[in-house]
């Protein structure tokens, strides 16, 4: 029986003022690790919420521009003082909401007040050059103008990095924004939109509107005053953004699966492949696109990482997100919970070998939530499902290799190309690795899952559209360059 609460529910923003949606419906936010409780209420809006969003977007994007990129900074520095003031709240709330735990979801939330802070700063930078004219008594130089209406769609598993990786260089360099979350972490995302529009951000400049994927989000995709559109999700979804913006002309940046791999050669420090290997493929549930997700170890050392691996695996404490010394979470939810258990017995059925993990927790404290144990499959071919489809849950896939070249041939066998690691002591092995291997995020020595905010990020073949996000690199996809020639 569902939990009395006294949950708060969330209005949209539509020109900064906080609205119920046309249907006078809302949507319920649940805790996977208590299936039971509800963290919140957002609301089920339709196409006329998302239409006034836009047009309200649309209004604003002149005033917006033309204030500067200097005094836009300004309001970026307020929120990112305001998020770190409401830090353990936030952190709380997707601890609740996606069942990532508190100490993740913490350092999550500090780093969506870095990501403001550092495009704030970049109110400060250049954003055109100077160009030698072959007119000795001409002016030529470049400035980067916004592209105009952004919207943006982001996925339950980051929900407060993903969106203000998005927001804020849309903001900074000049854009407006329309906002739609994924439901299933939408209450998150709200709060996130609180600490924006409590900074003072001008009527229009971001708009928030939660509803179905199916309506909001489709909506969103095919609007024609949307100018660009960023979207980070399943595969499916991105095929259907790229063909609608393809369609209008309009800039669109995607981020979607991987399948990311490991190597680990015969001369790699195992204890810290381990290590990286079980936080790269365990943290966050798995949940993550650059998670590790296929382990491709040399023949020599195979059976002596396994062993280490299958202990470290088993030490895992598995539980309430908000736990007390919880390493691993449940799954985000329902639907994802299924697709985990799904290709755990799709993994039994192809023949690979199960050396850990494995099981549906349902008994006692895990008979309310979204729970399995970390999970290691041995004996895998590379034409096994579990080789080559995205699980987006903790499991890893082992693979042996007979030297480096096989190793990196295995790797880049897969039509995914987002992260990939190497653990090695040999500088020709992973110099040989950072240029065969086919991902967009390389690291040595480090797990698959991460990179750091001032870099670029995004993925190579299927993964991405080619565009970067996070960093200076993101100005790339946010604003178009135009060429003044001036002639006294």
């Amino acid at each position: 029986m569902e939990t009395v609460t006294t949950e708060r529910t969330f209005k949209n923003l539509i020109n900064n003022k906080w609205e119920e949606s046309s249907s006078n419906e809302t949507l319920k936010s649940m805790n996977p690790s208590n299936k039971h409780e509800v963290v919140g209420y957002v609301q089920k809006s339709d196409k006329q919420d998302l239409d006034m969003a836009v047009e309200a977007a649309v209004q604003a994007r002149k005033s917006w521009r033309k204030i500067g990129k200097v005094e836009r900074s300004q309001y970026l520095y307020k929120a990112a003082n305001i998020l770190e003031g409401r830090l353990d709240e936030i952190a709380e709330t997707m601890a609740r909401e996606m069942g990532k735990t508190l100490p993740e979801s913490k350092g999550e939330t500090a780093r969506g007040v870095a990501i403001l802070r550092y495009y704030a700063s970049e109110g400060m930078r250049k954003d055109g050059d100077m160009i030698p004219s072959t007119d000795k008594d001409a002016l030529l130089y470049t400035k980067r103008v916004p592209v105009g209406v952004v919207g943006i769609i982001t996925p339950w598993n980051f929900p407060v990095a993903i969106p203000i990786w998005k927001i804020a260089p849309a903001l900074i360099y000049g854009n407006t924004v329309v906002f739609k979350p994924a439901t299933e972490a939408a209450v998150t995302a709200a709060k996130v939109v609180e600490c924006l529009a409590e900074a003072g951000l001008p009527a229009g400049v971001l708009n928030f509107v939660t509803g179905s994927g199916s309506v909001v989000g489709q909506n969103l995709i095919d609007h024609s005053k949307i100018q660009a559109i960023t979207f980070t999700g399943s595969d499916t979804i991105g095929k259907v953004v790229a063909r609608s913006a393809s369609e209008r002309g309009i800039k669109f940046q995607l981020e979607m699966g991987g399948k990311n791999p490991v190597i680990v050669t015969k001369d790699a420090d195992l204890n810290v492949a381990v290590e990286a290997v079980i936080s790269g493929a365990f943290r966050s549930t798995g949940q993550k696109c650059t998670a590790t997700s296929r382990v491709i170890v040399e023949e020599g050392i195979y059976n002596q990482f396994v062993e280490k691996l299958i202990q470290k695996t088993e030490e895992i404490k598995v539980g309430n997100a908000l736990g007390e010394d919880v390493w691993m979470g449940p799954c985000a939810h329902e639907q994802q919970f299924n697709t985990v258990k799904e290709y755990l017995e799709i993994g039994r059925e192809e023949g690979a070998t199960l050396l850990a993990g494995g099981e549906v927790l349902t008994d006692g404290e895990y008979s309310n939530g979204f729970f399995v144990t970390p999970t290691i499959f041995g004996d895998v071919d590379a034409d096994m499902r579990i080789a080559k489809e995205e699980i987006f849950g903790p499991v890893i896939a082992l693979f042996k290799a007979t030297d480096l070249e096989d190793a990196i041939t295995q790797a880049n066998d897969t039509e995914c190309g987002l992260s990939a690691s190497i653990f090695t002591t040999n500088i020709g092995s992973f110099l040989e690795f950072v240029d065969e291997i086919e991902a967009g995020l390389v690291r040595i020595n480090a797990e698959s899952a991460g990179v750091e905010l001032q870099a670029p990020f995004g993925g190579m073949k299927a993964t991405s559209t080619g565009s970067r996000e996070q960093g200076e690199a993101a100005k790339e996809f946010y604003t178009e360059i135009k060429t003044v020639f001036v002639k006294g």
